[in-house]
């Protein structure tokens, strides 16, 4: 397979720069996200729209694009960290210079709406990217868990992921073992690329998906957009992350989100397992996107190489 480029390693005293690509992050709980930080060894420089309201969105478009061009440029900057996700970071993706990006590799971390991002990154500038915790949203909140935490170390040195069991229940919606490049993220933003320049490449890669606050009914025709659009038969594996805050109300009619995903994977020839801690959750278990990965479906396993060099 082609490898994509993995961005360097970060040290100890490592300056990391701070941005807000999608929605205004709180600033009280990125403020207790900086003794984090602090603990890592790591210094910090802010983006000029990590501050700013612009209703839904940190400041304008051009803004925020002019942030992540310029932490990208920024030879002291090391590495990125997305303050926060939400809404807007695929209004600006055809004005992405990711010609920079391929040019100048660094670490970039986040999740959720920064999903748009990471497809893009990966793309067109073939660059591994790190799904995973952010600053505003995860980090400096009282719930931000001990192995959510740990996963930042993989920054630090190359080190090979394993989810097993140990960490939570994992179920198996169909065998066999795949071994792909991990690719994916947020369900909905990964489903509002289909038919764009930033569509999502699965053939024979291994699909992550995960959401939050969106009923099974959502989830259904979300999976059957992917499944129209043969993403999922082109995928070597499914790996299903957290699905959370998908309660329904109780008075409606509805199929559970596990019968939803057995009517979309259960006939799949290609493993499929759910339930890992990956997305909207604590803990939170981190991981690179663009590197090999091995899901067995048998032993409900995800073997992850380094994502960085």
């Amino acid at each position: 397979m082609d490898l994509k480029i993995r961005p360097p390693r970060l040290q100890k005293g490592d300056t990391i720069g701070i941005i807000a690509p999608s929605s205004p992050p709180n600033q009280e709980s990125l403020q207790r996200s900086f003794l984090f930080l602090e603990k890592l060894g790591l210094k910090w420089k802010l983006g000029k729209s990590v501050q700013k309201v612009n209703g839904y969105l940190a400041g304008t478009d051009a803004e925020r694009l002019q942030d992540l061009h310029q932490m990208f440029a920024d030879p002291e900057i090391k590495g990125i960290i997305c303050a926060g996700g939400g809404f807007g970071s695929a209004r600006y993706a055809d004005q992405i210079d990711l010609q920079l990006m391929k040019e100048r590799p660094k670490i970039f971390w986040g999740f959720s709406d920064i999903t748009y991002l990471h497809t893009a990154i990966g793309l067109y500038a073939n660059l591994v990217t790190f799904h995973g915790p952010m600053l505003a949203s995860c980090v400096g909140k009282d719930t931000f868990h001990p192995l959510s935490a740990q996963m930042f170390q993989q920054l630090f040195e190359p080190m090979e992921l394993h989810y097993t069991e140990a960490i939570s229940p994992l179920q198996t919606i169909t065998g066999g073992v795949a071994v792909g490049e991990l690719v994916g993220g947020n369900l909905s933003l990964l489903t509002s690329g289909i038919g764009t320049k930033y569509e999502i490449d699965t053939k024979g890669k291994l699909l992550l998906i995960e959401d939050v606050g969106e009923a099974p009914y959502r989830v259904d025709g979300m999976l059957n957009q992917l499944r129209l659009a043969g993403k999922l038969a082109d995928a070597a594996g499914i790996v299903v992350g957290d699905f959370a805050k998908a309660e329904v109300k109780k008075e409606k009619a509805s199929l559970t989100m596990e019968e939803v995903f057995a009517h979309y994977f259960g006939k799949l020839d290609k493993p499929v397992v759910s339930g890992f801690k990956i997305g909207h959750c604590e803990p939170h278990f981190a991981v690179p996107l663009g590197v090999e990965a091995k899901l067995d479906g048998n032993h409900r396993t995800l073997t992850i190489l380094p994502g960085v060099e």
